[in-house]
């Protein structure tokens, strides 16, 4: 068994009360289904001591207190189970009310990379304390326990608090925003309609969860595949939940498509702006260059060959989750889990003056454009820095941009009909067509 052990000096921390003692958790909570871990501060009084270790045969870790005595908890990890009294604690004082963060598919690859940028402040900010609630199944308990290692030894002084549970009304308890990225890859031979019935089953039950003891106002973001239809699910499992507050995340062909575009015009990335992905995450999805801008300028005014634009340039962002693959055998976990990063980041932060973000699906009711209600879909945004949005009006649709967002909005269609009796829509038809459009690489 390996074992870490920190021993505080003998001098009373400016940041605690001299009477404040180590104790073990009055929060904790230790069903088989729902394990409540918490983060102290850095600082601890005189001659505490801190025993911080996980063993092969699932021993709990121990924590030795002034007097000599020892208590144990089955199920505890470290640091997580041991708490302070915070209220003398000079670092907390400029920082905001603790937000929760509720993220499904937890020991996942895409997860793994996540986590870490959410608990270092990369995401929320320096000043942003959160707690993680993260959601697994039976199979993944044991990968969430490591998980919850992990994040223990990074020493992370905004990570207050970790839960780690397999049940979504318990896990989901009061969060603010959910990042729903777990969800059934598509096995050999199955059908696009098959993952969405499969799939779906899953995000209405999520949806069910986050209406009934999710925070009212939670944003939510999903990411499992086929995500519009299942952001779609779950809004509708919701209806406490104000629709708008529903995303499904396509950042990451919003990134690729301004890496592309930057490449042929060879200038670097952050010259390229207002990029719109239109429709659904699929092979009818719309990268824009029509109104997307280099360097301030018309696309089509920096890029010549027009060719390119309408046929390559698409094909380059819809395949290249599928060269990845090719080149080093896994899919895109690190890039989705950045992508997830800039989604939220352009939610809570102000879009610059004359740009838009595309960075989310959104619900289609109300929008500008003509696209059909009650579906959920790219389209072009402004942000509020508030996690609210508005829709961009001043957007040029021309008959070839027109044509192809209508192939995207058909395929919506479809598969909403497809899911309807998830949706309370009634008895469910499903017409694919024998077009598969999966994007290459997401299985």
């Amino acid at each position: 068994m390996a074992m870490a052990e920190l021993t505080t000096p003998k001098t009373t921390s400016p940041f605690l009360n001299s009477s404040s003692q180590l104790r073990l958790s009055s929060k904790l909570h230790l069903s088989n289904q729902f394990r409540h871990l918490l983060l102290p501060p850095l600082h601890a009084t005189s001659t505490s001591k801190i025993s911080c270790s996980v063993s092969q045969n699932n021993q709990a870790p121990v924590a030795v207190q002034d007097n000599g005595s020892v208590k144990t908890k089955k199920e505890c990890y470290g640091v997580f189970c041991l708490t302070y009294d915070l209220k003398a604690e000079e670092e907390t004082k400029s920082w905001k009310k603790m937000i929760s963060i509720a993220v499904s598919g937890a020991a996942g690859m895409i997860s793994n990379h996540l986590l870490f940028k959410l608990a270092s402040g990369a995401v929320f900010g320096p000043d942003q304390p959160i707690a993680l609630k993260l959601l697994g199944s039976e199979r993944s308990i044991q990968a969430l326990e490591g998980v919850a290692m992990e994040l223990e030894d990074s020493l992370f002084p905004l990570l207050r608090e970790v839960d780690i549970g397999t049940d979504p009304y318990e896990v989901f308890q009061d969060v603010e925003w959910a990042l729903l990225i777990g969800a059934k890859p598509r096995g050999p031979g199955m059908e696009r309609a098959a993952l969405l019935d499969i799939n779906g089953q899953i995000f209405a039950e999520q949806g069910k969860a986050l209406n009934a003891v999710a925070s009212p106002n939670v944003k939510v973001l999903v990411v499992g595949n086929p995500c519009n239809t299942n952001a779609l699910i779950c809004l509708k499992n919701a209806p406490n939940i104000p629709a708008k507050n529903f995303h499904a995340l396509t950042r990451l062909d919003e990134n690729r498509a301004k890496c592309q575009l930057a490449l042929k015009a060879g200038v670097f990335y952050d010259k390229v702006s207002n990029m719109t992905i239109w429709g659904n995450h699929s092979t009818t999805q719309v990268p824009d260059f029509l109104n997307a801008r280099i360097n301030g300028l018309p696309v089509k005014e920096v890029i010549s060959d027009h060719k390119w634009l309408e046929e390559g340039f698409t094909e380059s962002v819809q395949k290249r989750g599928g060269l990845l693959i090719q080149k080093w055998g896994r899919s895109s976990a690190a890039s989705t889990a950045v992508s997830i990063v800039d989604a939220i980041k352009s939610l809570v932060t102000p879009t610059p003056e004359g740009d838009w973000i595309f960075f989310v699906l959104v619900y289609t009711n109300g929008n500008p454009y003509g696209i059909a209600e009650d579906l959920v879909f790219s389209m072009p945004c402004r942000s509020k820095g508030d996690g609210d949005y508005e829709l961009v009006k001043d957007v040029e649709i021309d008959d070839y941009l027109r044509k192809r967002i209508a192939k995207s909005e058909a395929e919506l269609l479809a598969e909403k009909q497809c899911v309807a009796h998830l949706t309370g829509g009634g008895i469910a038809f499903c017409d694919l067509g024998p077009v598969d459009t999966m994007l290459p690489g997401e299985v």
